[in-house]
């Protein structure tokens, strides 16, 4: 098995490029360097990773016209063709899936044993999006009696797609596979605090052969290339996964060219506990959902609810868990947790545990800082909690999980629905009847009975309220990438009113 150490030294030979020449944008084909620069450090020692191009207006400008001028080619390129070329990005990833993974470790902070299989994921999502390229343009036949009704789908044009810094290579390839497969062109801006890996994935797909201008990509700041982007006439829609605040402003800036809007955005997910439940195998879940990827992903289950009469055993068990998770190197595979992102993203995990102690929840376990060096914090619990407190309202986005308790199944659906998410719900019991009518009531995109978040490429992915507009995965994704066109066929000489005769 492969130590720390080397692990090291190969990040460092992976690295030497970027300390070198910086992480470039890449505009029509072209690398492109910053006018100005900024920088991305690593949350584990808060050392300088490299400087990155900073994109401005121009620099969007500029990757928005190259991805209209090489739309019209690559939309009209037969499905299969496309496939082929999708089906070639799989393969380099894979062929790269160890630099692509040690480089998200040392820019965000997530575990190796969580990471390791990141860009493996990053291939499935391209492989899968490449099979159903040659269908994605595929209609229905809607006959009537007079008329021959069939819908086709064509791409919509060069979008914008907008990445978050948790989890940014597999999250990149999430979106950005299902553009290319219908046929969209595409201009990218990742998160600022993880650059690496979109420049990796954008270097990937130009050796695999993507035309110039196919796939954009612009590193910088939300109030200038972001902005710039979601304001583009020449880009038709934009694919966001990030804040609610975010998506938010988003919508604000793309309404005056009518921009078409897909939004992942935040959670503050229920996993209930029902005291039929199979309670060991929930417990795992309720742990591994919160804490692992550094609680650091939209469908954590941040808020426990569990019924009163086994409370004050499953917190027991909890807390103990949670003061045994294993909070180190992001490179060493014995890691569970890692440091948090950033700075400003530890500043606000920590000010949470100051909330929570203040509103009057029980601090259970953790919420200290480790060591004076990096971003880490011990794994949070917060029990004795009331559904008022903002620990138990507001998405902290970290290793943070708010207890509370409820008496009956309409207490705990009452809480369950009582924030202003709606991504997705955990369920565990063992009464069939009771999962029909919870579920049925739960305000959530995605629910999981007696399960973690175990994903089905296929399945619709998103959520209501304030946790988004819109679903990836399977055809939902093309609904968003496409327009639909229905052209009706006359059968016969169906009656047409005569007018001004």
């Amino acid at each position: 098995m492969t130590s720390l150490q080397e692990r090291l030294g190969k990040l460092d030979g992976h690295l030497r490029r970027f300390r070198q020449d910086g992480v470039l944008n890449l505009i029509g084909g072209q690398d492109v360097a910053g006018v100005e620069w900024f920088e991305t450090r690593s949350p584990v020692d808060e050392s300088l990773i490299a400087p990155v191009a900073l994109g401005t207006p121009a620099d969007i400008d500029a990757a928005a016209k190259a991805a209209k001028a090489a739309f019209p080619a690559w939309a009209a390129m037969p499905g299969d063709q496309r496939k082929a070329l999708l089906h070639r990005i799989a393969d380099l990833i894979e062929d790269r899936a160890e630099e692509i993974a040690l480089c998200e470790c040392w820019d965000t902070g997530q575990a190796w044993r969580f990471m390791s299989k990141a860009a493996l994921r990053g291939a499935e999502n391209f492989r899968y999006f490449a099979d159903l390229a040659p269908g994605a343009r595929d209609g229905q036949s809607l006959p009537t009696p007079t008329h021959w009704n069939v819908t086709t789908r064509h791409p919509i044009g060069p979008v914008g797609i907008i990445t978050p810094w948790n989890t940014p290579f597999m999250l990149s390839t999430w979106k950005i596979a299902p553009a290319l497969a219908a046929g969209c062109t595409v201009v990218h801006k990742p998160a600022e605090f993880s650059p690496l890996t979109a420049r990796l994935l954008a270097e990937i797909c130009h050796e695999a052969g993507l035309p110039p201008g196919v796939l954009n990509l612009v590193n910088g700041m939300g109030e200038g290339a972001g902005r710039a982007l979601t304001e583009h006439p020449d880009i038709k829609a934009i694919a966001f996964v990030g804040e609610s605040r975010t998506g938010s402003m988003i919508m604000k800036q793309g309404a005056d060219t009518l921009k078409r809007v897909h939004f992942e955005l935040g959670g503050k997910n229920p996993v209930i506990v029902f005291d039929d439940a199979d309670l060991d195998r929930a417990l795992d879940a309720v742990i591994f959902m919160i804490y692992s990827l550094n609680g650091e992903r939209c469908t954590s289950s941040s808020r426990l609810l569990v019924q009163a009469s086994i409370a004050e055993t499953f917190h027991a068990k909890l807390a103990d868990r949670v003061n045994r998770l294993k909070v180190g190197h992001p490179l060493d595979t014995n890691t569970e947790i890692g440091p948090l992102i950033h700075q400003t993203h530890f500043d606000k995990v920590a000010g949470y545990v100051e909330k929570g102690r203040a509103d009057g929840a029980t601090l259970a376990a953790g919420g200290q800082r480790i060591g004076d060096k990096g971003w880490f914090i011990q794994p949070t619990l917060f029990t004795d909690a009331r559904p008022d407190m903002r620990i138990a309202q507001e998405e902290v986005f970290g290793p943070f999980l708010t207890s509370l308790t409820f008496r009956d199944e309409a207490e705990a659906l009452a809480l369950a629905n009582g924030t202003a998410y709606g991504l997705a719900g955990y369920l565990w019991t063992n009464d069939l009847t009771r999962a029909l009518r919870f579920s049925e009531g739960l305000e959530a995109g995605m629910i999981w009975v007696n399960s973690e978040n175990v994903r089905h490429l296929p399945t619709p992915f998103g959520g209501t309220k304030a946790s988004g507009i819109g679903r990836d995965g399977g055809d939902w994704s093309f609904d968003f990438y496409m327009e639909t066109k229905n052209t009706a066929f006359a059968t016969g000489t169906h009656k047409i009113q005569r007018i001004g005769a």
